[in-house]
């Protein structure tokens, strides 16, 4: 039986497992983006997530580690306490008693893949105000979380697991090139002597800076009907633009609500989002500044069920060009090993790559306890002899000690393999030794 095909009954055995078994079946563009009619002026909130989380993986035969086997987002060691985010904001009206233009403001100040390039600096997240004068488009400017997957787009702070799916971690999860080109760094012995992050610059976080039209219908027998069009700089948290191309966001989802409101409302949602746009970046090793364009496209559909502490979603995912490789490889899998930098040859600038999850959870009935399991795979650079295929089997529980804050438990069971290669051969002499990791994390609300 190959490999790919022992994935594939595993996943169906995880569908089959979860389903008839909380996801998060909200409106998010509206969640984020609006407010409600009896909102202040002014409300203040935020949350902090404090974990543990313990990497069980093997070096490679001289004692040399990669980022899979380390606790990020500093990738200096197997285990490891971090406040990993600590956020503030404040959001409301412009003017309460017209409410027709709402603001949102929120900075981050955790150590994870936003602040680490920055040694931990407080970094500004969502700067936006919406207009709501035209019915049917409300018009939302600034920088904020572009329509894109649900597990990108939902609120970080109500994720269901503690880590993000291997897709969307490294396929969604945008990393922007240095601004030139930059080596890769081997793997290293702990303590490792160089940075094994050779990015210079924080994660998207899932944003950009644009301006989007987006609104919610309701529709006959409960139906939601949700659309958003965006156009952004495609540069993420940066203010600026590195080129004169603009990224374009599409999104539409359909919601049946069985009860509730919020971010924690019931209801069978199915959605899409398309992401299309252009990235420059010197990639080549050839002593010379020579920034190049390179197409950058990700897309995805989904579905998510919750109703009476029963759920089960799933999402799939696919992307082409600028595919992140590892924050040791700042090239995205150029430069001389990749034989011509500028041919399409595969490698991360052009190749292209597909990822799934289908995860589940159940809420005790008359307990504070929630169980949850997630399956999620990921094939990068599919097609190229560089591929590499990882699996995931999160097992996780969450202990809610009251509405606003909850403890949660992960161990996830990892993998990955260089299909095209022997076991410790290739890329197999650094992916053979990923081990599982162990992972606690409290979750603590506050608001006005």
């Amino acid at each position: 039986m190959s490999y790919k095909t022992k994935r594939c009954i595993r996943a169906a055995g995880v569908l089959c497992a979860v389903f008839g078994q909380p996801a998060v079946a909200a409106d998010w563009l509206s969640l984020q983006g609006t407010e409600p009619a009896n909102a202040a002026a002014v409300r203040v909130w935020g949350f902090i997530q404090a974990q543990y989380q313990q990497n069980y993986s093997d070096p490679n035969a001289a004692g040399g580690y990669i980022s899979p086997k380390l606790v990020g987002p500093n990738l200096t060691s197997q285990s490891a306490f971090n406040v990993n985010r600590a956020r503030l904001g404040v959001r409301g009206y412009l003017d309460p008693d017209n409410k027709k233009i709402n603001y949102a403001l929120l900075v981050e100040a955790g150590n994870n893949g936003i602040t680490e390039p920055s040694d931990g600096a407080v970094k500004l997240v969502d700067a936006s105000v919406t207009f709501n004068h035209i019915a049917g488009a409300k018009i939302r400017a600034g920088m904020f979380k572009t329509p894109t997957a649900e597990e990108g787009l939902r609120g970080v702070a109500v994720q269901n697991y503690i880590n993000f799916s291997w897709a969307t971690n490294q396929l969604l999860q945008e990393r922007f090139a240095n601004d030139s080109y930059t080596p890769n760094v081997p793997p290293q012995t702990l303590p490792p002597g160089t940075d094994l992050n050779g990015y210079q610059k924080g994660v998207a976080a899932f944003r950009d800076v644009g301006v989007q039209v987006f609104d919610t219908f309701t529709l006959e027998d409960n139906w939601e009907l949700t659309y958003a069009a965006m156009l952004g700089n495609g540069n993420g948290l940066n203010f600026n633009d590195n080129n004169s191309d603009k990224d374009t966001y599409l999104y539409l989802a359909g919601e049946k609500v069985f009860a509730g409101k919020g971010g924690r409302r019931q209801g069978m949602k199915l959605f899409g989002w398309s992401q299309r746009g252009v990235r420059s970046a010197d990639l080549s090793n050839d002593d010379t500044f020579n920034p190049v364009d390179y197409d950058r496209n990700r897309y995805g559909m989904g579905f998510k069920y919750l109703r009476n502490g029963l759920r089960v979603s799933g999402e799939l995912f696919k992307g082409r060009g600028m595919i992140w490789v590892a924050p040791h490889n700042p090239s995205f899998g150029m430069g001389p090993a990749a034989g011509n930098p500028l041919a399409e040859n595969g490698h991360g600038a052009f190749g292209k790559s597909t990822g799934y999850y289908l995860e589940g959870g159940y809420r005790l009935p008359d307990s504070k306890w929630e169980l949850d399991l997630r399956y999620d795979v990921y094939n990068r650079l599919e097609g190229d002899r560089f591929e590499v295929d990882f699996d995931n089997i999160t097992l996780g529980a969450q202990y809610f000690f009251d509405k606003k804050t909850r403890l949660a438990i992960n161990y996830e069971i990892r993998s990955a393999n260089a299909p095209n290669f022997d076991a410790g051969a290739g890329p197999n002499n650094n992916l053979d030794g990923v081990g599982d990791v162990l992972s606690l994390q409290v979750t603590s609300f506050f608001s006005q």
